[in-house]
């Protein structure tokens, strides 16, 4: 069974690093990896969780770039892990192996996470050949936890066909993933006005394929034209965003959906705009581990800022000041 995120688990649902970091060797990790053990794929995500990656990716990142990569973003309801485990069956039904990572949005109280997307995988559990990796967003705005992009660069390193990931379904900052996926899910319910909710967030842009889920819903055939007439507002050099219906808890549109998610691949890797959206993915892990670094430093400096004799602008020259930069 390669679902291994229940031991050592910690409040916010990361891994304790007591079980599964220090008993293993960076060199020894790796070679379990290579030898295709699932424990040793989950370690690794851990690893990364807890600020250890580099000392992986160094080794692993070159066996990167194989996995076609799926995002399912949308609002909560929606049904996006039914979704999910749809979509898993239909890849396993065509000899797919697949990894999963759902985020689950953190408590801003207690810093816990349900980690409830499990429950609508159950069925997928025993699959030798289905990895589920369950993460806590821990306050990470974009819909996504923060070692996201380390847990799926690690699944495409373990020889993943597919890679899914399913985000937290906050509504409107849910646009990360187009940083992340190569094709970008949205997940839509009618009767509950995400039409709007699209437009307003923006999201438009970052479709690849727009699913609208329930669709035995009265309504659907009325999202539909909302979303058909929206995209007419917009203009679409390259791919023009597919429309599937589906009802996921029945797998009806499941096969058209699978048919627009192997569409958009073939155009990327026609286009040659594949290679885009890898470097894409590149230059925003880079940019998240150098603001990281950045952020860290920041905190350290502003612990030595007082407020006696200066101005909150003076204070921050003084600390721009501290990284070499000069006043703009």
């Amino acid at each position: 069974m390669r679902w291994r995120n229940g031991q050592g688990q910690t409040e916010d649902g990361s891994q304790s690093n007591d079980v599964l970091t220090k008993r293993y060797a960076p060199d020894e990790l790796v070679a379990e990896f290579f030898a295709g053990k699932p424990r040793a794929l989950a370690r690794a995500i851990s690893w990364a969780e807890s600020g250890r990656g580099a000392e992986l990716f160094h080794r692993l990142y070159g066996h990167t770039g194989r996995a076609m990569t799926i995002g399912l973003t949308g609002p909560p309801g929606v049904g996006k892990s039914t979704l999910s485990s749809a979509l898993v069956r239909k890849a396993r039904s065509v000899g797919k192996s697949v990894g999963v990572v759902s985020v689950d949005p953190t408590s801003p109280f207690s810093h816990g996470a349900l980690l409830g997307d499990r429950i609508r995988l159950t069925e997928h559990f025993t699959d030798r050949e289905v990895f589920i990796r369950s993460m806590a967003s821990r306050g990470h705005l974009g819909g996504v936890a923060g070692a996201t992009i380390d847990a799926v660069l690690l699944m495409d390193a373990f020889g993943m066909d597919v890679v899914l990931i399913e985000t937290v379904g906050v509504g409107q900052s849910e646009i990360e993933v187009a940083e992340l996926a190569q094709t970008v899910l949205v997940a839509l319910q009618p009767g509950s006005g995400d039409s709007i909710q699209v437009l307003k967030a923006g999201i438009m842009e970052i479709a690849d394929v727009f699913v609208i889920n329930k669709a035995d819903h009265p309504m659907a055939n009325q999202l539909r034209r909302e979303i058909r007439s929206m995209m007419e507002m917009l203009s679409f050099p390259g791919w023009v965003p597919e429309l599937a219906m589906t009802q996921a808890l029945t797998g009806d549109g499941v096969d058209e959906l699978w048919a627009a998610i192997e569409k958009h691949a073939a155009y990327l890797h026609a286009s040659g705009k594949y290679a885009e959206k890898r470097r894409q993915t590149f230059v925003h892990q880079v940019r998240q581990l150098a603001l990281g670094g950045l952020e860290r430093r920041l905190e350290r400096s502003l612990r030595d800022i007082g407020d006696a004799g200066t101005d909150p602008y003076a204070a921050a020259v003084r600390v721009l000041e501290t990284f070499g930069v000069g006043k703009d």
